[in-house]
């Protein structure tokens, strides 16, 4: 019952207003994780990502809940390199693994190939086998290797970037209350990320600007 009232009680039925404030809080974590050397995801890295997702968690455990839209998927478009404006997901039960515990407030899912980006098209989103890394610090091993990475990389705001399974049993899912609520309309996910239908908001442009600059 407990974890039922979190999911209900997630930004899928926040106001425009509150979503603009956690696309902010995303871009807030994103620079304090960007600002620890130790946990910064390499430039290099960044540029090579054809997609992100970011989750603010709000629950501790192996269970959890996130704030906001539980989260904001952005893809590049790979011939522009210019990134889509955010579609919201939403978590529905999930488990992020032995590697990580209790602890994580802040995730970040880089997908390094057009066919990873299209993982987010499906129903339940689901982030495992293929997500890897290198446990412990991030940078160690990972700028100037990008063709040799896995197709998804997980960072977090404690470890920086880490092995194994990230986040798995139907995680994530496409939040379409918070998209309409948004974009003043349905708008569902693929007219978002891949056909581009809506502009980035002012307060998207500011994560999105966030990410170039730590791109470079």
């Amino acid at each position: 019952m407990l974890m039922s009232f979190c999911l209900v009680t997630s930004a899928s039925a926040a106001s425009k207003a509150e979503l603009d404030i956690a696309i902010q809080k995303a871009t807030a974590k994103f620079l304090a994780l960007q600002a620890k050397p130790d946990k910064a995801i390499p430039a290099e890295t960044l540029r090579q990502a054809q997609g992100i997702v970011l989750l603010n968690r709000t629950k501790a455990g192996f269970i959890f809940a996130f704030q906001g839209g539980g989260g904001l998927a952005l893809v590049k478009d790979p011939k522009s390199d210019k990134w889509s404006a955010p579609a919201f997901l939403k978590a529905t039960e999930a488990s992020l693994g032995f590697q990580i515990g209790g602890q994580q407030s802040f995730v970040v899912i880089l997908l390094m190939s057009t066919n990873a980006t299209r993982l987010l098209t499906d129903g339940d989103i689901e982030f495992g086998g293929e997500a890897s890394g290198t446990a412990g610090d991030s940078s160690a091993g990972v700028e100037g290797k990008v063709n040799e990475q896995p197709s998804i990389l997980v960072y977090d705001d404690r470890k920086g970037l880490y092995g194994g399974a990230a986040v798995k049993g139907g995680a994530l899912s496409v939040d379409d209350e918070a998209n309409a609520t948004y974009y003043g309309q349905y708008a569902p996910l693929e007219e978002i990320l891949f056909k581009r239908k809506y502009k980035p908001t002012e307060t998207a442009n500011t994560l999105i600007e966030a990410i170039q600059k730590a791109a470079k």
